[in-house]
């Protein structure tokens, strides 16, 4: 991997924590004297536990990174806090997806998933407060008018949503009672996954007030990334082991889902990874060098665990 792509990576994370840590971070007047509600203490740690606990940054990398190529000017403040509230989103789809009654994951990131360290009210809880707080972030989004705030919440309300994420998710859920297809397997991850990192990039570009044409380009490679990042985590699901994971280990198998190794084999889906990885290089060509860091970004989620 590129040093210098390391040494970027590095620096947006270290750039995140302090706002992460900040923003999820309890007032003790809020319960110094009100026992009854004392106990709220307990779900700031879980969203803490959640939001804190590792993970590579990868989708507020994506922010920094896409405003850098957007080539506009875009104040770092405002950076942080897109990139903070992308993380925010992240980290509540991930304490809701682990739950028993979705994809019922004991691990997550090497640590117990939130409803196994707390319990299941608490992380369900955990989950819509970090959801809402990925809002409040953006509402409180410095040194960014009122028309690129609009579009802030716009981008990451509908990657969270019905079609997004979350209509991903239900899509997922039920696709035993379908026939298997590299189509609805597409659609799937172009929700559950490509929708969120396709939104970081274009937060990104908004921040960055990039023009439209620029921002279709950066669409193209968001929707190539993040069909290759789920391509790569089916394969790491079958391929390592469950220390570099962080998960349980053939989770995906165990559960019966659809993965693209399952329905094209191992060699096909490799092949089909390096086709979006050449996609999304393409799209960033007319970009030049203001692109250097996404097109490492690629590189990265292609090439992990190796």
């Amino acid at each position: 991997m590129n040093a210098e792509f390391l040494q970027f990576l590095a620096h947006c994370q270290r750039r995140i924590a302090p706002v992460l840590q900040a923003a999820c971070a309890p007032h003790p007047s809020e319960y110094a004297d009100l026992d009854s509600v004392r106990p709220c203490a307990v779900l700031h740690d879980a969203m803490r536990y959640s939001l804190l606990g590792g993970g590579k940054r990868v989708r507020a990398t994506l922010v920094y990174a896409s405003a850098e190529a957007a080539g506009g000017a875009s104040s770092a403040s405002a950076a942080d806090h897109i990139a903070a509230s992308v993380e925010c989103l992240h980290a509540y789809s991930l304490v809701h997806d682990d739950l028993p009654a979705m994809d019922d994951d004991d691990l997550r990131r090497g640590q117990p998933s939130c409803h196994k360290a707390y319990d299941e009210v608490t992380a369900i809880l955990a989950g819509d407060a970090l959801q809402a707080l990925a809002f409040e972030l953006l509402a409180d989004c410095p040194d960014i008018d009122a028309r690129r705030r609009v579009a802030l919440v716009k981008a990451l309300a509908a990657a969270a949503g019905a079609r997004g994420m979350v209509g991903g998710q239900y899509v997922d859920m039920r696709s035993g009672a379908h026939p298997a297809a590299i189509e609805l397997l597409e659609t799937i991850h172009l929700l559950k996954t490509g929708a969120l990192i396709r939104a970081a990039i274009a937060m990104g570009a908004i921040a960055a007030d990039a023009d439209p044409g620029t921002r279709r380009l950066l669409d193209r490679y968001g929707r190539a990334i993040g069909l290759a990042f789920q391509v790569k985590d089916d394969l790491l699901d079958i391929e390592a082991s469950t220390g570099d994971l962080g998960k349980r280990q053939g989770s995906d198998l165990a559960n019966d889902k659809m993965t693209y190794p399952a329905l094209l084999g191992v060699q096909a889906s490799r092949d089909h990874l390096n086709q979006l990885y050449a996609e999304a290089l393409a799209a960033l060509v007319p970009l030049g060098e203001r692109a250097i860091q996404l097109r490492e970004l690629a590189r990265y989620v292609v090439t992990r665990g190796h």
